[in-house]
């Protein structure tokens, strides 16, 4: 062991060996623990240098090498200090793992009179949890150069999937291949994606990640994600092959080669080690008051729901962060973040302070600016909400969008009342009320999202159906603003069967037809459900599952998407493939500047301007009326040989008659969309004089091309 190098934490190989260096700032000794193929274990005592950094370099070793760290430090609970030597640790910057982790008495710091914690976290644990953790090990992977496609986010659209989900029941992929980081970039993957117009591929995570004690203890598994504990290394479950990193690797080339992009869902918030009964497997053990947030008396504090916060007010944790983000990025090859319980990184002493260390430190990185950056902008506890709040080049989730669009076409019929159109407008128009100086992109519109009721669901359920995972339903949002159309859940009757999937076509019509970028959440295009759940976060324990049985039912909630589909299902994906084209006909309605609402002195027409049901400008008292649930709004093509486009949304569950506006607006218009049938392109019958009248059906999405 001789002296390694500081600057550069983790574990780098050259053709002589490796150096070593890991951070700790209340440590008093560490020692490099290196691994045999056999398990037997050697120790290094690593030296330390300015800045808390201890490092060493150990010739002979190369890639491959399986290494952790114990620590050695003062042992007092209510300090926040977990120093406990018998502790195997995994390196924050490691991009590889050995196995998996077993939960196991020893894998807690402290005396546990169970498996799974809930013992006396005064007393040290003195059993040694090297034999049942993941080890870390050594890797030599390089950056690499990319011709991203570099989708501009006015043309954005995004794609939210399950990298299990999206293909482990698609039939034209070889079964040992289906649900994998290689299955991403298979030709018939690819084919829907360019059906649907989709650019962007967003990912749940895949940072390593584990199932929670409590969770495995109901018999169930973490199926999302979202309980990091490497957060540089690709979930090896996800690989069909011995090498993830390759896997993913060659897979994103595939879809930027198609010109599609990658971006990931990550969770810096919190990690898998909870709180005081958590197990310690990495951070905790390394420098616990430094990686989370602490009171004063060494409690956890908990702005995200799972038991801690990751402290990224510490320079080294912003550092750990960005490395990962960088490592990502240029070696992976993904083209973006989103960042989930984005403002829990940005608190403050507790209040959000969305121009906090991190954030600072990501948008004055030159390659990690360049890249698409997502915020979720709030957190789970009070005070935590920031829609808005974020600044150039950060992107927001648009929760209020969500809101707003289910209440319109949803809520308001459960209720049997209405809301008016108002901020329906604000929200249809880009949100320039949250995001005035960013334009419409910033807003990341969604109607559903991984978390919450899929968009079938929506029209199918009142209530949440979350009985499967154990936790006597109270687990999911109660805020659902969804509707049911008398019936919960499936039904024979045919009229309720039809509204439901008229509506559910309206609300992906109002989605793709809105300023800002939109969001389709997997299946949403052909209508996936998880039967009624809203929080379809867990499977079995025992879920080991790729079929090759095509006519298998979705199992334990719809967790995967169907590739086998009936003619509700094509008639609903032709509809979404027409709306994206319909989308990118329009330059205006994807502009990355907002919408003026004023005349142009050549044409005497608006960019924007909105219609009552007989065909006039809506007036400023209009906009008060509440019990308005029709609506009609024009975009001005800014090309003069090209259409403008129409759009009617009607929510009532009536027909209703609207008169066509007239010049200057239009001297003709033909539809080529009506949710009240399938998605195809409406026939020459479909076409209208200026000033004509038509029924609008209940529940419908009118859309029509604007000769002028």
């Amino acid at each position: 062991m001789r002296s390694g190098n500081p600057n550069h934490l983790g574990a780098f190989s050259d053709n002589a060996g490796t150096s070593f260096a890991i951070w700790s700032s209340g440590a008093e000794a560490v020692d490099l623990c290196i691994f045999d193929k056999l398990g037997n274990e050697s120790r290094f005592a690593l030296q330390r240098a300015e800045g808390y950094v201890w490092h060493g370099y150990l010739a002979g070793i190369g890639s491959g090498t399986a290494y952790g760290y114990r620590m050695h430090g003062p042992w007092n609970p209510s300090a926040g200090l977990w120093f406990n030597h018998n502790k195997l640790l995994l390196d924050p910057n490691t991009h590889a793992l050995t196995d998996n982790f077993k939960y196991h008495p020893s894998l807690f710091a402290y005396q546990t009179d169970s498996q799974f914690g809930g013992g006396e976290t005064n007393l040290i644990n003195e059993l040694d949890s090297a034999p049942f953790v993941a080890k870390s090990v050594v890797s030599n992977i390089g950056f690499r150069d990319f011709a991203r496609p570099k989708i501009p986010w006015s043309e954005t659209v995004i794609y939210e999937a399950h990298v299990r989900g999206l293909t482990a029941k698609n039939l034209a992929i070889p079964e040992n291949e289906r649900g994998t980081y290689k299955a991403l970039g298979h030709k018939s993957v690819i084919e829907h994606f360019k059906r649907l117009g989709i650019t962007t591929l967003e990912l749940l995570p895949i940072h390593e990640f584990m199932t929670e004690p409590a969770i495995q203890s109901r018999g169930r598994i973490n199926h999302w994600g979202y309980n990091p504990i490497a957060f540089s290394q690709p979930h090896r479950a996800y690989a069909a092959t011995s090498n993830p990193i390759l896997e993913l690797q060659n897979a994103i080339d595939t879809l930027h080669e198609a010109g599609i992009e990658v971006i990931l869902d990550v969770v810096f918030n919190h990690t898998a080690e909870g709180g005081e009964h958590g197990p310690s497997l990495s951070f905790k053990g390394i420098d616990n008051r430094a990686y989370y947030r602490l009171t004063a008396d060494g409690k956890y504090e908990d702005f995200t729901g799972c038991g801690n916060t990751v402290e990224a007010r510490n320079p080294y944790t912003v550092r750990m962060i960005t490395d990962s983000l960088r490592w990502w990025s240029e070696v992976i090859g993904v083209d973006g973040f989103r960042f989930d319980l984005a403002t829990a990184l940005t608190r403050q002493s507790r209040k959000v302070k969305t121009s906090a260390a991190l954030m600072s430190a990501i948008t004055s990185d030159p390659t990690l600016r360049e890249l698409k950056l997502i915020a979720e902008p709030w957190d789970a506890a009070p005070g935590g909400y920031a829609l808005g709040g974020f600044h150039s080049p950060w992107r927001e989730w648009n929760d209020r969008y969500r809101d707003t669009i289910r209440t319109f076409w949803l809520e308001d019929n459960a209720r049997k009342s209405t809301s008016g159109v108002r901020e329906l407008a604000s929200r249809i128009s880009g949100s320039s009320d949250y995001f005035p100086t960013r334009g419409p992109s910033a807003s990341i519109n969604f109607i559903t999202a991984h978390d919450g009721f899929t968009m079938k669901d929506l029209v199918h359920y009142e209530s949440k159906h979350n009985e499967a995972n154990e936790e006597q339903n109270r687990d999911g949002s109660d805020q659902n603003r969804s509707w049911n159309i008398g019936v919960e859940g499936p039904t024979d009757d045919l009229s309720i069967t039809t509204l439901r999937e008229r509506l559910h076509r309206s609300l992906m019509a109002t989605l793709l037809l809105s300023a800002g970028v939109p969001m389709i959440t997997m299946g949403d295009e052909q209508g996936r459900s998880q039967a009624g759940s809203n929080n379809a976060y867990s499977l079995p324990l025992d879920f080991d599952y790729v079929s090759s049985n095509p006519g298998e039912a979705d199992f334990d909630g719809g967790w995967a998407l169907s590739w086998t589909l009936d003619d509700a299902a094509r008639e609903l994906l032709e509809t979404t493939a027409l709306l994206t084209t319909l989308r990118k006909m329009n330059p205006l309605l994807t502009r990355p500047e907002f919408f003026t609402g004023t005349k142009s002195v050549v044409t005497d027409r608006k960019d924007l301007a909105w219609f009552d049901c007989d065909g006039n400008e809506i007036t400023e008292t209009e906009w008060d009326n509440s019990e308005r649930a029709t609506l009609s709004y024009y975009i001005e093509n800014s090309d003069p040989t090209a259409h403008s486009l129409l759009v009617i949304l009607h929510a009532g569950q009536h027909a209703h008659q609207v008169t066509l506006p007239s010049e200057p607006w239009a001297t003709h218009l033909h539809r080529v969309l009506n949710t009240e049938n399938s998605g195809k392109l409406m026939g020459t019958s479909d076409s209208f004089p200026a000033g004509a009248q038509l029924e609008i059906a209940p529940l419908s999405v009118h859309v029509f091309l604007v000769s002028r």
